[in-house]
């Protein structure tokens, strides 16, 4: 049996293949970001179909870290009963599910937080409306908010949880020099950029402790002018990596736009996928944690080479889960052909309308 399918342990969690669904807007939640039976459904479904590790919508930390409507909260007790529902649901089905814990940022939604967005600096041409530049204080908040993010996790049922810092939010801006212009601590070298994770993570630790999974998400490169390169990001992995992190996840560029992006359309060859193949490659060669790469793989025979040759430990996917939830058990049942999805993107503007995320081809298939 190919060793994508072999289990193995993270921290004490132990995982039953290498696959994992990687984090996205479901357009799933309530309003005010609770858990619903459909969410419930959909990440049922995900554990029933064979991924090895789910990983959840990221849940936004605190209220004006919101980034999109129906987004999946994490900033509040009350919170904790519907998110222990879920993953009581993925448990039942022998699945395993982290949070992701995430904060918008510059790309928080002000119509719905009713606050400006926070941000890491603020300059001409950041935004065309305004914008808060964290103080010192605001810092500290963040920092607490995260750790109280992890323990309403732990009490929730999540086997672990991931930081995201990609994609441009708010972590992901502290590390990028296109958006970090301070002059104090947290800004100047990539030391000093990654100033702001460590502090989490020490903070986090002190409430999970040391035998729990703590992963983060984080870009290879922004791909945009002045934004993270690879030499930054290596430098910033080997710091959490000494600091204990358990994982890495690895993505790259901005939703904002840039040269590359971190979902692309059109992957329709296997030539196109695992876009962020090379940055992983150095990233194996220089950090001795496991490496997860997401970013366009389609394809069993891809995703068999990635591991084999040494350029990742786990395959991490999303776009394909929206369409073939039982993508897996298929792959592992024989059926070795390509994912189904065409990466087209379409399957996100349902959610946009209050009708959570589908494949759009799929439905529109289905109903001729």
């Amino acid at each position: 049996m190919s060793k994508l399918f072999e289990s193995t342990t993270l921290n004490g969690m132990k995982l039953s293949n290498r696959f994992v669904r990687s984090a996205t807007w479901e357009g799933m939640a309530t309003q005010e970001g609770a858990v619903t039976p459909k969410l419930i459904e959909t990440m049922t479904a995900l554990a029933q179909g064979g991924v090895g590790l789910i990983i959840s919508s990221h849940a936004y930390i605190r209220s004006e870290g919101q980034a999109a409507p129906w987004q999946l909260g994490i900033y509040k007790d009350e919170l904790i009963e519907g998110l222990q529902k879920m993953t009581a649901a993925v448990h039942q089905e022998g699945g395993k599910m982290i949070a992701q814990l995430a904060h918008a940022g510059n790309f928080a939604a002000e119509r719905l937080t009713g606050q400006p967005p926070w941000v890491v600096s603020n300059y001409t041409g950041l935004a065309e409306s305004p914008r808060k530049e964290m103080t010192a204080q605001d810092i500290r908040e963040i920092i607490t908010a995260y750790a109280d993010a992890a323990r309403r996790a732990k009490s929730a049922g999540f086997d672990g949880i991931q930081i995201h810092s990609a994609h441009g939010y708010l972590l992901s801006q502290f590390l990028s020099p296109a958006f970090n212009r301070r002059q104090d601590i947290y800004g100047g070298t990539p030391a000093h950029r990654t100033r702001i994770h460590l502090e989490i993570l020490d903070a986090i630790r002190k409430v999970v402790g040391k035998d729990y999974p703590v992963l983060i998400k984080m870009n290879c490169q922004d791909f945009v002018e002045n934004g993270l390169t690879r030499e930054d990001s290596l430098e910033v992995a080997s710091l959490l990596a000494q600091a204990g992190i358990d994982a890495i996840e690895l993505s790259g560029g901005l939703l904002s736009g840039g040269k590359l992006s971190p979902s692309r359309q059109g992957i329709n060859s296997e030539d196109k996928e695992a876009y962020f193949m090379e940055d992983a490659y150095a990233f194996k060669k220089q950090i001795n944690i496991p490496l997860i790469l997401v970013g366009g793989i389609r394809s069993f025979e891809v995703a068999e080479r990635l591991l084999e040759g040494g350029r990742a430990d786990y395959i991490s996917m999303c776009r394909p889960f929206i369409r073939e939830p039982g993508l897996i058990n298929r792959w592992k049942s024989g059926d070795r052909t390509k994912a189904h999805c065409i990466s087209d993107n379409l399957c996100f503007r349902p959610g946009m309308k209050g009708d959570g995320i589908y494949c759009v081809v799929e439905k529109r298939e289905k109903t001729k």
